[in-house]
């Protein structure tokens, strides 16, 4: 029961998650189709064209798949490994970091959060063509965080380990 449990608990935290993103996906993709409507001038395109790269290289490659994607997933592998009901229960919390994790890992993983929240407060304060194409960017960074979350996720079952830290309290445990 108890292996069950932890493959429950680590699907339960990747699917989870995964829906998350795409829920924030699904509400900014409105916004961001709404700039599409408004008159567009070059500056808008120039800044368009470099916020697009600056969200797919920055927040889709550097930050989700060198860093939260395989996080996620090793911390999905451990729940499998060590499940205990409330995190599995958690599961999302849990491979997101916010539970069970070092002082360090919950201070980046609040911090982290804190700072999207206070972003998202004042881009929506931007008038449109400016919301949109900060939303399309972060669509773009989005999805490409979902993708990379799921390759982990297929990477791992197939039994191609995660070496990644895990970030548990109490060791310096490495996904395997």
């Amino acid at each position: 029961m108890n292996k069950q449990l932890g493959v429950i608990g680590a699907v339960w935290g990747v699917l989870g998650l995964c829906a998350l993103l795409l829920w924030a996906i699904y509400r900014l993709s409105f916004y961001a189709l709404e700039a599409w409507a408004a008159p567009w001038a070059w500056w808008h395109w120039v800044f368009f064209v470099g916020w697009m790269v600056f969200m797919v290289y920055g927040e889709g490659y550097k930050g989700f798949q060198k860093g939260f994607s395989p996080r996620v997933v090793a911390r999905a592998g451990h729940l499998a490994r060590h499940p205990v009901w409330w995190h599995v229960l958690l599961a999302p919390a849990y491979c997101m970091g916010f539970i069970h994790a070092t002082r360090k890992r919950r201070i980046v993983t609040f911090s982290v959060t804190a700072g999207v929240v206070v972003l998202v407060l004042l881009v929506s304060l931007l008038p449109q063509p400016w919301h949109g194409i900060v939303d399309l960017g972060v669509v773009a960074g989005l999805s490409y965080g979902v993708i990379a979350i799921l390759a982990f996720a297929v990477r791992a079952v197939a039994g191609r380990p995660i070496d990644f830290p895990t970030d548990v309290p109490g060791s310096e445990a490495r996904a395997s």
